[in-house]
């Protein structure tokens, strides 16, 4: 069974910085594509940045595009997700989720699998 957990949220200002981390297990990762998602209060959850297995491609939400950076450790079964100039409008519940190859790194989260319980964001003006 595939399993994620988020860790790296936290509260920071306008203007700053945060890596995300999500540890998985219970995987192959050549076997799965990967993606951050995050959710804000009353509102649907939207996908953030995704890779393909072995980082050959990737995607990004127009919002966070040249400010985010998605990556993975497959040594060590880590996903990053490197987030720059956060503005307020960042802040969100972010999570990181799993499909299963074939697949190419999407931005839906109707096409992922298995999730993690999430890690909060907080910018503040």
């Amino acid at each position: 069974q595939v399993q994620l957990v988020e860790s790296g949220g936290g509260s920071v200002q306008a203007g700053g910085s945060l890596r995300l981390s999500c540890a998985a297990s219970g995987y192959t990762y050549s076997n799965y594509c990967l993606g951050w998602f995050r959710q804000a209060p009353e509102k649907e959850r939207e996908g953030v940045a995704a890779i393909s297995p072995f980082g050959s491609y990737t995607y990004y939400a127009g919002s966070v595009k040249g400010r985010f950076t998605i990556a993975q450790d497959n040594a060590k079964n880590t996903l990053y997700l490197q987030m720059d100039s956060l503005k307020p409008e960042d802040t969100a519940m972010y999570y990181c989720a799993a499909r299963k190859t074939p697949c190419a790194p999407s931005g839906s989260k109707y096409d992922y699998n298995y999730w993690g319980q999430g890690t909060q964001v907080t910018v503040s003006s």
